[in-house]
């Protein structure tokens, strides 16, 4: 595609120098990184999204759809930690796509992240409400079903929903600092109370309910068979966004360049076990068809007539879907600041708070807009979003680290991907594969955001790019050494 279309591309050392100037705060460790991961990782996946994925589309085969997505998530990671480690910068895939592809593809993936982490934001605070009213129930307090449920699902606006995005809105506009120790007690308690699900779970698991692994397939795509387990695979993806918001966060780090590796590698490891745990023992407990609930695991929990131990689980997951909302707040927010500081976005959303050192008017116009889309949207149409949302952005990735090794040869890496260009490779087509399966409709869906960031970007952002000093003009796909082509 001709330069002219596709915008000029951020030259490498202009994004390494915006790490090393002032800017967000850098007092985050690898040991955050990882918490921020299995924090954004570890929520909706395991506590909502389960059960709808056994119920509908893979049954007890939910333990292969997360195998699957944990193998492509692996390959991703790998990709996302040489970038990362490499250009430190927040903003993660679309800095990357902007030093690779040039102007107009970096705007389409950073538009594509907006509704990827606002829509991730939106689906954990429908899950959390969930739970929480779930919890209020066994307490003898129910809310008015008008305040309860998104229209479509018996309401008029989900407000528990709402309430919690904007809470945590507020408490990341105070500061990276206190909110990254809230999430790492939040994350080890979360933890502590999954693993104690699948440790009392597994003495009640009933075997023949993992028979047949595969359920027959119903006639259709998707409905169970091997195709079930793919679409399984793609709906639950949503869960493996935590490793975007690590990749974001790598800018605000003390060591980058061995904390984004060990921060992105660390939470893919702990996540796909505690995942894989929790489906065998949620499908071993319930029969998958009954599975689709909003609090799945507080009924498998029920299952095992350990009554008490669900209202245990019921906090858990209040705790669970509070740091993953927490991390996709403050992921979409990291975005916005990167692309506004390339005059994407109005220059309001680069703005940084003197005290907090956080781009504060970009958290809360985000907060604000993602409360109404988890007041109002209902939570299958939200999660689907997101799961091809994140599959579009971790194929840039991987294409990425692809251009980068043939137009930056020489640049250092402090970490470089194992097996040549098999890895990323293997990572393209692992993620086209899960996006193949997801329904037709939220191909649509995504389709007609990104038709509508084409729209904003010849009518608004198209000119104030050109206007930006520092931007190289050559193809992204020339050779070291060659004239842009």
């Amino acid at each position: 595609m001709p330069r002219s279309v596709l915008g000029a591309r951020k030259p490498i050392a202009a994004l390494v120098a915006e790490a090393e100037g002032p800017s967000l705060a850098r007092n985050l460790s690898a040991f955050s990184l990882v918490c921020i991961g299995v924090g954004a990782t570890v929520g909706a996946g395991i506590f909502v999204l389960t059960g709808t994925a056994a119920a509908n589309y893979a049954g007890p085969g939910l333990m292969l759809s997360f195998l699957l997505g944990a193998v492509a998530s692996g390959l991703v990671a790998l990709c996302y930690a040489e970038l990362a480690a490499m250009i430190p910068v927040a903003g993660s895939t679309y800095s990357y796509t902007h030093a690779t592809l040039g102007a107009l593809p970096a705007w389409i993936i950073g538009w594509d992240l907006v509704l990827e982490f606002g829509m991730a934001a939106a689906t954990i605070g429908v899950g959390w409400s969930g739970y929480a009213q779930s919890l209020l129930a066994d307490l003898g307090v129910r809310l008015p079903a008008a305040l309860a449920a998104a229209p479509g699902e018996g309401g008029l606006v989900n407000a528990p929903a709402a309430l919690v995005v904007l809470v945590l809105t507020a408490l990341l506009m105070g500061g990276n600092r206190g909110a990254a120790r809230t999430n790492a007690v939040l994350v080890a308690l979360k933890v502590a109370i999954i693993l104690g699900f699948v440790g009392l779970g597994a003495l009640h698991v009933r075997p023949e309910l993992w028979r047949p692994l595969v359920p027959e397939n119903e006639g259709a795509f998707g409905a169970f068979g091997w195709s079930g387990i793919f679409r399984g695979a793609g709906v639950v993806f949503f869960a493996y966004v935590g490793f975007e918001t690590v990749s974001t966060a790598a800018g605000e780090t003390r060591n980058p360049q061995r904390d984004a590796p060990v921060g992105l590698i660390g939470s893919l490891l702990v996540t796909a076990a505690l995942y894989g745990a929790v489906a065998a023992v949620l499908t071993g407990l319930v029969p998958y068809r009954e599975l689709d609930v909003a609090d799945p695991i507080a009924k498998a929990m029920d299952a095992t007539g350990l009554s008490g131990f669900s209202t245990v689980i019921k906090l858990g997951a209040l705790i669970g879907l509070t740091t993953a909302a927490l991390t996709a707040l403050y992921g979409q927010a990291r975005i916005c600041y990167a692309m506004a500081r390339d005059r994407m976005l109005p220059d309001a959303f680069a703005r940084i708070g003197e005290t907090s050192r956080t781009p504060f008017v970009a958290q809360g116009l985000i907060g604000l807009v993602t409360a109404a889309a988890a007041a109002l949207v209902p939570i299958g149409i939200l999660g689907e979003l997101v799961s091809i949302g994140t599959l579009f952005a971790f194929v840039l990735v991987c294409v990425s680290v692809l251009i980068l090794r043939r137009t930056e040869p020489g640049r250092a890496r402090p970490f470089r991907v194992p097996g040549g260009p098999l890895v990323p490779v293997l990572g393209i087509l692992a993620c086209l594969t899960l996006m193949a399966s997801l329904p037709g409709d939220t191909w649509l869906r995504l389709l007609v955001w990104l038709g509508l960031g084409l729209a904003i970007w010849f009518g608004y952002c198209r000119r104030r790019v050109g206007a930006s000093p520092g931007f190289e003009r050559t193809s992204p796909f020339a050779g070291p050494g060659q004239s842009p082509g």
